[in-house]
């Protein structure tokens, strides 16, 4: 396994959000602004997934070289990133990429609830242990994530079906961000709750 490199954290910050940043001023710079190629016209959405889906794959490269690793769900969203915005920016089709965020919460839930049904908190490993916890509080979180990606997947499909592409794109880069971290957030007493006992080791 790859020795992990620490990395500054507004460095890291950057890295991490920055590639959706982007996507977001594109959209908004590009929206009334098509273009033409080869006799298709490619609208604002479709512009600004062209853009994005290169500087995430760039941004993962820059964090994988300075810390020599890639947590499992940055692995799983670079992949289907670039398969769903792939497929939109070819068939010209914004659906493709709206509904990726969808399957991701979808497969994460998934992933998630297995391992509950298999005895393993597999957030956990997932999280990288960034969190000091007993092994019957990653139980407990788990069980809470995976409602809450059942939640975001819902509301994606709501929005994207329902709303404009202005919406769903300040719903994918501010609304979607601030549930998560509001998620985390709510989670503070359990992490109290179940940090690891002093002098003693957090359960694996």
């Amino acid at each position: 396994m790859a020795e992990r490199k620490p990395i500054p954290q507004g460095l890291k910050l950057a890295l991490d959000f920055g590639p959706l940043v982007v996507f977001f001023a594109a959209f908004f710079l590009l929206r009334d602004h098509p273009v033409t190629l080869g006799g298709e016209t490619y609208g604002g959405f479709v512009l600004a997934t062209a853009v994005f889906v290169p500087v995430l794959i760039a941004s993962m490269a820059v964090l994988w070289r300075l810390s020599g690793h890639l947590a499992p769900m940055q692995v799983a969203t670079l992949v289907l990133v670039t398969v769903f915005g792939g497929l939109s920016v070819w068939f010209n089709d914004p659906r493709f990429f709206k509904m990726k965020p969808t399957l991701i919460y979808l497969l994460f839930a998934a992933l998630l609830g297995f391992g509950l049904i298999r005895g393993k908190p597999w957030l956990q490993l997932v999280m990288d242990g960034a969190i000091p916890m007993r092994a019957e509080g990653w139980v407990i979180l788990t069980r809470r994530l995976v409602a809450f990606f059942l939640f975001l997947a819902i509301a994606n499909e709501v929005i994207w079906r329902n709303f404009s592409d202005a919406t769903w794109v300040n719903f994918k880069t501010f609304g979607l961000t601030i549930l998560l971290m509001g998620f985390f957030v709510a989670q503070s007493r359990l992490f109290a709750r179940f940090a690891p006992e002093e002098g003693g080791k957090s359960e694996s």
